[in-house]
């Protein structure tokens, strides 16, 4: 990644807690142009009985989920294939809080929204 991140989030929907194992998605969002894998080419998922599905792109020897494009010229980025972790520096905000487990945590002060943000 070489450009500055411009959305800083974790997702609480369904589809995210399928890919993640049951927990919030912890991501980040930059231009598409500023990001790039240094290795190997992903493989892409989408779903096709969804009405707004977006594709999931994956590690095709891990399964390792990379990246999603919700639409063109962006790109969201899954914090855990980070390399330096510090580029990270929490979620700002937390979407889709009306698909959150009990077991779910929210650090203090981030602000919730119960589907997508609102747009500014």
């Amino acid at each position: 990644m070489t450009g500055k991140t411009f959305y800083n989030a974790q997702c609480h929907c369904r589809e995210c807690q399928y890919i993640s194992g049951g927990g919030p998605n912890f991501f980040m969002m930059c231009k598409a142009e500023d990001y790039r894998i240094t290795r190997g080419a992903p493989r892409a998922f989408t779903r096709p009985d969804l009405d707004r599905a977006v594709t999931r792109h994956f590690c095709p020897t891990c399964g390792t989920h990379l990246n999603t494009k919700p639409r063109p010229g962006l790109m969201v980025i899954k914090v855990g294939t980070l390399d330096d972790m510090s580029n990270y520096p929490g979620p700002e905000t937390a979407i889709y809080m009306c698909d959150t487990q009990p077991f779910h945590v929210l650090a203090e002060g981030v602000t919730q929204h119960d589907r997508l943000a609102p747009k500014a």
